[in-house]
């Protein structure tokens, strides 16, 4: 690009943009906020609390440990979940930025 300010880094681009995919979902938002809630649980809770299929929850889990504002843990055959707030924390600070420069 012309302006040397505009250069896009491909690793990072394909990150926030596998990241804000992740957030763009109104069921894995609804997701994030009940693990929050929670601070750490199964996905059995997580689909039984929620009325949802196993096979969705897992699948929605799936990109939102991919995007990495998940965490896992196992504990037998059991997963728990738990909040990456470092990495929310700086997608909201990054889309925040974004829309103060927009404003500007």
């Amino acid at each position: 690009m012309r302006n040397g300010n505009a250069s896009i880094n491909a690793d990072k681009l394909h990150e926030s943009s596998e990241i804000l995919r992740a957030l763009a979902h109104p069921l894995r938002m609804q997701i994030l906020e009940f693990i929050d809630q929670n601070d750490k649980i199964n996905v059995n809770k997580i689909y039984n609390t929620l009325n949802l299929e196993q096979s969705i929850t897992s699948q929605h889990l799936r990109i939102l440990r991919m995007a990495g504002l998940v965490k896992t843990h196992r504990d037998g055959k059991f997963i728990h979940y738990s909040l990456d707030y470092s990495k929310i924390a700086n997608a909201v600070k990054a889309i925040d930025a974004f829309h103060q420069e927009d404003a500007a």
